[in-house]
């Protein structure tokens, strides 16, 4: 009976044969991370056809023991893989990998490209802040907390449907957060950013018809599990949820940037 490809060695012997080529490719790449090089592993397995629509990627385990790498190097790969469009992660059940879609992705013009490194650049900020904010506001957070951050993801996803604007909702439901904390200090500082804080608002490309919907979606999908970790109150889990959002964001941006650079 044939079986999924799941891109991993199939006999113990095998195990350690991906570990010295990935560390190996990661000294001759000009110090290319582990990270990177553990993304592009697998999504050369996509695209090449030897992991398919609907195949479930090994476990966050698995990976940190067939590759000899860390915990974190294997969610910043994975969070790359989501980024690209290339796999989903559902809570507690694992990741797969997602049907191919059409056109090159993201691109964008000179402008956009130069804007794009303050957005960047804010990303990087926020991923240290809002990651323990989310955390403080699942062990802080209030039913009415709750009520205003499900008020917020109900309307994103409504005017996401609708063609509506997102950009004000996105924008309540990170704040909501921030608030949550009990800090005043971590609103003011994302209040102080206002509407670079969603980055598809300086990087217009980004709500071209063809690629909104399914960027909406992954938005959505993201902020879900950052609301579903708060209302549980798992602060550790409230945390990765809202690192791997942001990661998201950071890699999608990463991606446009990429293939609008000038080719040499």
């Amino acid at each position: 009976m044939n079986t999924p490809s799941t891109g991993l060695p199939e006999s113990p012997s095998s195990t350690a044969t991906p570990t010295p080529s990935l560390r190996g490719r990661a000294g001759r790449g000009g110090g290319r991370s582990l990270a990177n090089l553990l993304s592009e592993e697998f999504e050369n397995k996509i695209r090449q056809g030897l992991l398919r629509e609907g195949d479930k990627l090994p476990t966050e385990s698995e990976l940190v023991r067939d590759y000899d790498v860390s915990r974190t190097v294997v969610r910043e790969a994975l969070s790359k893989l989501q980024a690209a469009g290339l796999v989903e992660t559902r809570h507690g059940i694992g990741t797969f990998v997602l049907p191919a879609r059409d056109g090159a992705g993201l691109t964008l013009d000179a402008r956009e490209l130069s804007e794009s490194v303050d957005v960047l650049a804010v990303l990087e900020l926020r991923i240290s802040l809002e990651t323990e904010a989310a955390g403080l506001a699942a062990q802080r957070r209030s039913s009415e907390h709750l009520q205003a951050l499900r008020d917020a993801l109900q309307a994103f996803e409504r005017h996401a449907a609708s063609g509506g604007d997102t950009v004000t909702h996105d924008l309540a439901f990170h704040l909501g957060i921030a608030q949550a904390t009990g800090n005043r200090y971590f609103r003011d500082i994302l209040a102080h950013f206002g509407a670079l804080l969603v980055p598809r608002t300086r990087i217009t490309s980004l709500q071209a018809p063809t690629h909104a919907p399914d960027y909406l979606r992954r938005v959505n999908r993201e902020h879900e599990e950052i609301y579903n970790a708060i209302e549980r109150q798992d602060a550790d889990s409230a945390r990765a949820a809202m690192r791997i959002h942001l990661t998201n964001s950071r890699e999608r941006l990463r991606l446009a940037q990429r293939a609008s650079a000038p080719r040499t």
